[in-house]
């Protein structure tokens, strides 16, 4: 699962959205302005940054929309 924490209006998080459903990719979205989640995503992540990627199958977690891209390449193209 594909779990993508991101804000609304973000540009960074809107390349990853693109990007991702260029690649016909399907992310569990969390959007930060929601409750609860930007506590969630601190926990998880140690930040309040957005993009940040959870890629459970792979096990890694990515923050930055550069890094994700290429992630989501390396793995999915």
């Amino acid at each position: 699962m594909l779990t993508l924490y991101v804000r609304p209006g973000c540009p960074f998080c809107g390349r990853v959205l693109e990007e991702g459903r260029f690649m016909n990719l399907t992310f569990n979205e969390k959007r930060v302005t929601d409750p609860g989640v930007v506590e969630e995503l601190v926990q998880k992540g140690g930040k309040r940054q957005v993009p940040y990627l959870i890629d459970d199958e792979a096990g890694v977690s990515i923050y930055g929309s550069d890094e994700i891209i290429a992630h989501l390449h390396s793995r999915f193209s």
